[in-house]
């Protein structure tokens, strides 16, 4: 079945409503910032946009709930995607159909648009001494899901030594879970130095048995925390779970847009802490990183 033709991409395969937005982002082209705050609770939104000195637009569909507008002359966007790396395939493409795919003409556009796109998420520590609230950026993303298995995915040389290094240590060769790999963008995060403790992260299709912990269900590999934080390649560790990166990152990376996570830690797995300031720690990541966003 031809998918793209000289008439264009087919209409069942990029949904646009009435209103001019993608069929599951309440964004329309026009609306779209070259930098896009991305975070998993849609009540993080307005969290974030509270710091915004102008608000230009608001809107909702189902759990994408996304606020426009400036910090000074910069023009940004926030948008929760909602949990997993399922919810981030949805935003990564439909935030690259609003850029470069025209929506009259359903054609890809002569030229590329590059987006910015930070997550500002919340995470488990995985390392001792790395407590809650600090904040983390992700350098490597480490995917345990299977999203990336339905997308063609090449690994630069970085990452195929880390991934290598990591399927031997983790002993997943052969194994049903195929982890795979992708490098966020070292121009963003070279804005993150103080105040940030850089590392690998490893993203899972699950809260509780695919983050190893137990509750009443039996675990397959209950072996894989403790390896994850034993794990070191390139002088970096593992320092987090989460539920997004790896899928923002691949994705990003296939569709040539620049993406870096930070995140905060709320629990650490090593040492069985919980963080007692949740919502502060949120917000300190928000008001310092926003503070650093808002000059790149």
């Amino acid at each position: 079945m031809e998918r793209f033709n000289s008439q264009g991409i087919g209409h069942s395969e990029l949904l646009i409503t009435a209103k001019g937005t993608t069929y599951h982002l309440p964004v329309k082209p026009e609306q779209l910032a070259e930098t896009i705050i991305t975070v998993g609770d849609p009540e993080r939104v307005p969290m974030i946009s509270r710091y915004f000195d102008k608000i230009s637009f608001k809107s909702q569909h189902r759990e994408f709930v996304c606020h426009g507008g400036y910090i000074g002359k910069k023009y940004l966007l926030v948008l929760s995607t909602g949990i997993g790396p399922d919810n981030i395939d949805i935003v990564l493409t439909e935030l690259d159909a609003l850029a470069n795919i025209n929506f009259d003409t359903k054609q890809i556009n002569p030229q590329h648009r590059t987006l910015s796109i930070i997550r500002l998420g919340t995470c488990g520590g995985l390392q001792p001494d790395v407590p809650t609230g600090s904040l983390i950026t992700s350098s490597f993303a480490i995917g345990m899901d299977n999203l990336m298995l339905y997308y063609v995915n090449d690994y630069n040389t970085d990452e195929r030594f880390v991934l290598d290094s990591f399927m031997q240590h983790t002993r997943l060769t052969d194994k049903p879970v195929e982890p795979y790999i992708a490098e966020g963008s070292i121009v963003l995060r070279k804005h993150f130095g103080a105040g940030y403790t850089n590392g690998i992260t490893v993203t899972t299709p699950g809260f509780y048995g695919p983050q190893g912990r137990v509750t009443r269900a039996q675990l397959r590999y209950p072996y894989l925390t403790d390896a994850f934080t034993s794990f070191s390649s390139r002088d970096l560790r593992i320092l987090n779970y989460e539920m997004e990166t790896a899928a923002l990152y691949a994705l990003g990376k296939l569709l040539g847009h620049l993406c870096l996570s930070i995140s905060t830690v709320i629990n650490n797995r090593a040492n069985d802490t919980v963080s007692q300031q949740i919502e502060m720690d949120i917000d300190n990541m928000i008001r310092n990183s926003l503070q650093i966003i808002a000059e790149i």
